[in-house]
């Protein structure tokens, strides 16, 4: 547990960090909108942008783990999507409970923890998990979230709008430019491929102090459509479907080397990232459910984390 504490302890401390500044005055109300808005149009779309120019196809070349994945992330998507729309959730606030459910901490979390319980061959898989998740499970969102806030109902309107304001948004945006630079071997100047690295390093401690900020608001003590509950089962969907879901297409369907199994389980085992957060603010949507979700998967992870690590790694 305490090699696990030490990869979350930033996390929790950026989030403290950002409460700390609101409740003290020192951000203002606008901070966390301000600071998430810096992230999905700038610090967002570099990092999206330089993690597809630089990635190698030949060796991201796994379709197996790639389809095992998908599976345990857009499974778990689709389900909670249909269960919060049947339920009376607005399509857009459904989209974001669905993503809160399914959306995997790769790229902050992923990294570090997979470099401590596999070493290198870490790498590629968290990689792999990381495209999937930052480009194509957000881009789902994105696309559901966009349907939903359309009032145009004639289909073929209602496509080109949607279609337009996805060309429009920079999380889809910077991906397909980033696709297109790695397709035609596109070599960036020194003085650009820096300005990329440091932009995508604001992503996600922005992202996170902009949480702590959100946290930190003071509202009216209510829990409106059972708020806490619903994250309390996202939280557990999250950190126990989810795993379970991708050990039994990776072991059961696709009889993929036990390395490489531990390596699926772990990755859709990792809390809620920020993405959803990021999502709910930028589109307007009320965030509670899914910052509580953040946190309380970051939370809840310390355990089910250190008990998945220490079941990997006993002898037998």
């Amino acid at each position: 547990m305490l090699s696990t504490l030490e990869i979350l302890l930033p996390v929790f401390a950026l989030i403290f960090a950002g409460f700390l500044c609101r409740r003290r005055d020192l951000l203002g109300r606008a901070a966390a909108s301000e600071l998430n808005r810096f992230v999905v149009w700038l610090a967002l779309p570099a990092l999206l942008f330089d993690t597809m120019a630089h990635s190698s196809w030949q060796q991201l070349d796994q379709p197996a783990f790639i389809i095992t994945f998908s599976i345990a992330c857009a499974g778990v998507f689709v389900a909670v999507l249909l269960v919060r729309v049947a339920s009376g959730r607005h399509l857009a606030d459904a989209s974001v409970d669905a993503i809160a459910a399914s959306y995997p901490n790769t790229g902050y979390i992923g990294f570090p923890l997979g470099l401590l319980a596999f070493g290198k061959a870490s790498l590629t898989p968290t990689t792999i998990a990381t495209i999937l998740v930052a480009c194509v499970l957000f881009a789902l969102a994105i696309v559901l979230i966009e349907i939903g806030l359309q009032t145009e109902r004639t289909p073929h309107k209602l496509g080109a709008k949607v279609a337009w304001r996805l060309l429009k948004n920079p999380l889809i945006a910077s991906p397909i430019l980033g696709v297109l630079a790695a397709s035609v071997h596109m070599t960036l100047p020194q003085s650009a491929e820096t300005f990329l690295k440091l932009l995508s390093g604001a992503a996600s401690p922005c992202a996170l102090v902009s949480l702590g900020l959100f946290l930190a608001e003071k509202r009216p003590v209510r829990d409106e459509g059972g708020e806490s509950l619903t994250s309390f089962v996202l939280t557990a969907i999250k950190l126990i479907a989810q795993p379970a879901l991708a050990w039994w297409v990776a072991a059961r369907v696709f009889g993929l080397p036990a390395p490489m199994v531990d390596m699926a389980v772990l990755l859709a085992a990792l809390p809620t990232g920020t993405g959803p957060y990021m999502l709910a603010e930028f589109y307007r949507r009320e965030a509670r459910i899914t910052s509580q979700t953040i946190l309380l998967s970051t939370l809840g992870s310390l355990v089910t984390l250190s008990l998945l690590l220490f079941y990997m790694h006993a002898p037998g």
